[in-house]
């Protein structure tokens, strides 16, 4: 079931997650009221559905409360977002992110219960200005508005020592989870393993702590 997901709303976003899933090998419903992007999800996903998703029956209908994670990508119908998270909250579904239009479409969404809130043009913009000005930075995932997750590549400064060496949990308060080395990745890597050049450092924290290690550590 943890592999299970719906997206309600077949926009340019919920299309995109749609087929991201389905090219992960995850199974996907797809749901919009539109019969015509239905039809064009309908060999993409594993299930394309036309409904209503404001109406409960018909939420209740689709079993709904079956899925673990929903995705509610409804366009311009601010209502019908609110209505619809609210309705998958009350029917007991554990995760519902929901795609907001603007800071008051958030405030609402935070009241009705959305465990997270996705602004996507404000997610990507930050994304590409923290690659675009920093130097070390290979790629940058926020978590929320405190953390993140960043990938860093071994500098000349950080090769040939060891994570026990580096101690950055005590120095900088984050911790690295995982290595990349070529086409291999080391999970919850041991503190005696050896860092080259080319190796990419999965490193969470705080985004301050973040900053100062990429400031002062690499």
């Amino acid at each position: 079931m943890d592999k299970q997901f719906a997206v309600i709303g077949l926009g340019r976003f919920g299309g995109s997650i749609c087929r991201e899933f389905a090219k992960m090998g995850y199974e996907v419903m797809a749901v919009d009221r539109d019969i015509e992007r239905v039809n064009e999800y309908a060999s993409i996903a594993t299930q394309a559905v036309q409904a209503n998703s404001t109406d409960e029956k018909a939420l209740s209908a689709l079993g709904i409360r079956n899925f673990n994670h929903v995705i509610v990508s409804i366009g311009e119908d601010i209502q019908s977002s609110i209505l619809t998270t609210l309705l998958l909250k009350e029917a007991g579904v554990k995760r519902v992110w929901v795609k907001a239009q603007n800071d008051y479409h958030h405030k609402v969404l935070e009241k009705v219960g959305a465990d997270r809130i996705i602004h996507p043009e404000r997610d990507m913009a930050l994304r590409v200005a923290q690659l675009i000005t920093s130097e070390k930075i290979i790629d940058f995932i926020e978590l929320s508005n405190e953390h993140s997750i960043i990938e860093v590549g071994v500098t000349d400064k950080l090769a040939g020592k060891t994570l026990t060496e580096l101690d950055v949990r005590a120095k900088y308060g984050c911790n690295i989870v995982a290595i990349k080395k070529d086409n291999d990745i080391l999970v919850s890597p041991i503190a005696n393993v050896v860092l080259k050049p080319g190796d990419v450092l999965v490193v969470i924290g705080q985004n301050k702590d973040l900053n100062r290690f990429e400031n002062e550590g690499v």
